[in-house]
């Protein structure tokens, strides 16, 4: 089951990319997915700041102790790997995706067999957003379904537009970070 996917589970700001994934990851987990629940839609702006504001503090989404960071920068990788790693009970690690775009989009699609994979997403000099890789398209396939917090919407994900920069993921092509499960 997906939830329901679309505006009404875009990202409240220009900030909280990264929020709203660790928080759509969450409704995954939780098996409240695919309700045609109308409050879980009306909340989910506002779960999102609250996820933000604790993703960017001392204290982190889980309560263990974190660098803190300028929520005016988005959520830092490290912090949506400690959250997504409380969530499903693994740990998840970031890597570096910018120089080796290939085997990186091996390794998110490995693991989005198995859990929720962040992809941090940019220009060619800074990352400036986060969707999350919620399974391949179709087993076998060489393409990432990814929940896109800039619409809100589900969107596909090609090897080959990962490999070549060419990602249109809010608009930014390049990517940076992939956070999944060691």
């Amino acid at each position: 089951m997906t939830p329901m996917f679309g505006p009404a589970l875009r990202q409240p700001d220009q900030r909280s990319c990264g929020a709203a994934c660790v928080v759509v990851a969450q409704i995954l987990a939780d098996g409240s997915a695919g309700r045609d629940d109308r409050r879980l839609a009306a909340a989910f702006g506002l779960q999102v700041l609250e996820a933000h504001r604790r993703l960017t503090g001392l204290g982190g989404i889980t309560g263990r102790t974190q660098l803190p960071w300028p929520r005016a920068l988005g959520t830092p990788p490290w912090a949506v790997a400690g959250a997504l790693g409380a969530i499903h009970g693994v740990d998840y690690r970031s890597s570096l995706a910018r120089w080796d775009r290939s085997d990186a989009f091996d390794r998110a699609l490995t693991a989005a067999a198995r859990h929720p994979v962040a992809l941090y997403v940019g220009s060619p000099t800074l990352p400036r957003h986060v969707v999350l890789a919620v399974s391949a398209v179709e087993p076998g396939t060489d393409a990432l379904r990814c929940y896109d917090p800039a619409n809100g919407r589900l969107v596909t994900v090609t090897r080959q537009a990962f490999a070549d920069a060419t990602l249109r993921l809010g608009g930014w092509p390049m990517p940076w970070f992939v956070v999944a499960p060691r």
